[in-house]
């Protein structure tokens, strides 16, 4: 077997080997040749190539998140990387073990006139744990020692902290040569821990919140996890613990609140389920209604739960910062004795939560085709066992409406919440998980915005994209405020009458177009059917945008009354 001449590109393919990145998608290029040509030979890497590196990148995500493994990315010097950036800021709210490769001309070169060049190195500034700037050849033994310990370091870092790292390397010309492969030694750094319970002063403070009279347990954006699932079933039993969870927390249980929006809607006098604690964990809440609830008061304590936290005041309380796992801190609270406050908040609140979904139910049967009534509609016929990847903007929010399916898995981009990049990711989770269904549900924009996510050779038969096309970012006719400018169709909403139909005959993906719910109804069987092709469908439902505005403010309308 060959690989690249030189020594740096070597030793930094077997760090990556030492590091478990078995995956790596490559974005082509010639500076880094040296680069793809030592992953594609390497027996233990398995390297896919896709052009558009902003593709790429998302694309990565999304194997990330189904095997909970580091991938790489590579792509040659210039803009290439700055391509990445969306995805690199994604990873770093994730926590996301993103690694990313760029190659580099010399740095001699670097501001004087050469074609393809730019200041790389840190250019991602404090969106990544580390960055290291690499020498590709040409070293001494005290070089190669301090490259390799750079490298070792990186990832010991990604490690202790999840998140994308940079490692950019200058490459000389030539850069297509090759020597025969040798094996290459390099070490793995590790870190270890004496792990300590609480202190008295700690376990004191503690008791003393978990005593108060109504606590509220906020579940943000997480991974399935049967384990912490059970421990915060057992502590919801606690008669004044509210557990609010939103679908892509992946929690659910009967005794959570599940609709954030619609119980707030629904609550006559919150101020009669003020919490005197709230408690956090997982990554971005999606819901603003219940952010700005808790902004609104006063005398109110957070705790924040989780590891390599941002310390984030996002409810304006921040008081308690537990820089450990949800799963120990639950686990030291089931064993801890402290007195239980009986005030029933919990039972209270659920009581509301059931009769808002009966409101909602209700709501559903008389409520014209909109966007909330396909939404009601898909989840009636989606399979069990699906992962649902769900755009960002409209499309994550009318999902929080409705109750989470306990057999399926949430996916989505809540690091930064931008749009681009959603299908992307959601292509890459399915042609990693080939064997269970993924479907993506998204608006018109953020597909558009990503279409090229399906100029790949990586598309897959379990990938099922359901495009809901209201003409334009839909967000804005929902939001307050687009609706005062005379701007708004133009300029925020950025009306477009474009078909995704061309772009599924360019990529030989089978195409339905849905305006009605009967419609709907009629094609979910010849959708979710095994195609003998082996390429994913694409169904897209037309609505009508401002009309999906006036069905979901009468909506939260009927939930108040």
């Amino acid at each position: 077997m060959k690989t690249s001449d030189k020594i740096g590109v070597q030793f930094l393919v077997a760090h990556l080997v030492k590091n478990d990145v078995k995956t790596v998608v490559c974005s082509p290029g010639s500076r880094n040749a040296p680069l793809v040509i030592a992953l594609d030979e390497h027996p233990e890497i398995n390297c896919l190539v896709i052009h558009d590196e902003r593709v790429a990148a998302f694309y990565a995500l999304g194997i990330i998140q189904q095997t909970q493994k580091p991938v790489a990315v590579v792509c040659t010097s210039g803009s290439a990387l700055l391509n990445y950036f969306p995805a690199v800021s994604e990873a770093f709210y994730q926590q996301l073990p993103l690694v990313i490769i760029s190659a580099d001309r010399p740095q001699e070169w670097i501001n004087h006139g050469d074609g393809q060049t730019i200041m790389q190195t840190n250019v991602y500034g404090k969106h990544v744990i580390e960055q290291f700037h690499l020498k590709g050849e040409g070293h001494t033994d005290s070089e190669l020692w301090a490259m390799n310990r750079d490298v070792a370091f990186a990832f010991e870092q990604q490690r202790q902290k999840p998140g994308p790292i940079h490692l950019n390397i200058s490459l000389n010309e030539p850069l297509y040569q090759t020597v025969e492969q040798v094996e290459v030694e390099v070490e793995r750094l590790q870190t270890f821990k004496l792990q300590k319970g609480f202190s008295e002063n700690a376990l004191k403070e503690i008791k003393a919140g978990l005593s108060l009279p109504s606590k509220w347990v906020l579940i943000g954006q997480g991974v399935k996890d049967a384990a912490l699932q059970l421990l915060i079933d057992q502590f919801a039993n606690d008669s004044s613990v509210i557990v609010f969870v939103e679908n892509i927390s992946n929690m659910t249980h009967p005794r959570f609140i599940h609709g954030i929006d619609r119980w707030l809607a629904a609550v006559e006098d919150i101020e009669t389920f003020k919490p005197d604690l709230i408690i956090s964990l997982g990554g971005a809440i999606v819901s603003k209604r219940i952010k700005s609830v808790l902004r609104s008061w006063s005398d109110v304590k957070h705790w924040q739960i989780g590891e390599h936290q941002q310390y984030q005041d996002t409810f304006q309380h921040l008081s308690h910062v537990f820089d450990m796992s949800p799963l120990a801190f639950f686990k030291e609270l089931s064993v801890m004795d402290y007195e239980r406050n009986q005030t029933n908040v919990s039972g209270r609140a659920k009581a509301i939560d059931i009769k808002a979904k009966d409101a909602a139910k209700s709501f559903m049967q008389q409520a014209p085709f909109s966007d909330l009534v396909v939404f009601d509609q898909l989840l009636d016929f989606m399979p069990d066992g699906t992962h649902l990847h769900l755009a960002n903007s409209s499309v994550v929010r009318y999902a929080q409406l409705f109750d989470p399916i306990s057999s399926f898995t949430y996916w989505s981009n809540r690091g930064t919440s931008g749009i681009d990049g959603s299908s992307s990711t959601a292509c890459g989770a399915a042609w990693t998980n080939q064997k269970e269904l993924h479907v993506l549900i998204t608006g018109d924009v953020s597909f558009f915005y990503d279409s090229n996510a399906f100029w790949t050779k990586y598309l897959t038969g379990n990938l099922r994209v359901i495009l809901i096309n209201n003409g334009g970012g839909d967000i804005f006719n929902i939001i307050p405020g687009p609706d005062q400018t005379k701007q708004k169709d133009q300029y925020f909403v950025a009306k477009h009458q474009t078909s995704a139909k061309p772009i599924c005959d360019l990529y030989a993906m089978d195409y339905f177009s849905i305006f009605n719910s009967m419609e709907l109804e009629n094609n979910m069987a010849a959708f979710y059917a095994f195609s003998e092709n082996n390429r994913p469908k694409l169904m897209e439902i037309y609505t009508d945008g401002e009309l999906n505005a006036q069905i979901l403010n009468n909506y939260f309308k009927h939930l108040k009354s």
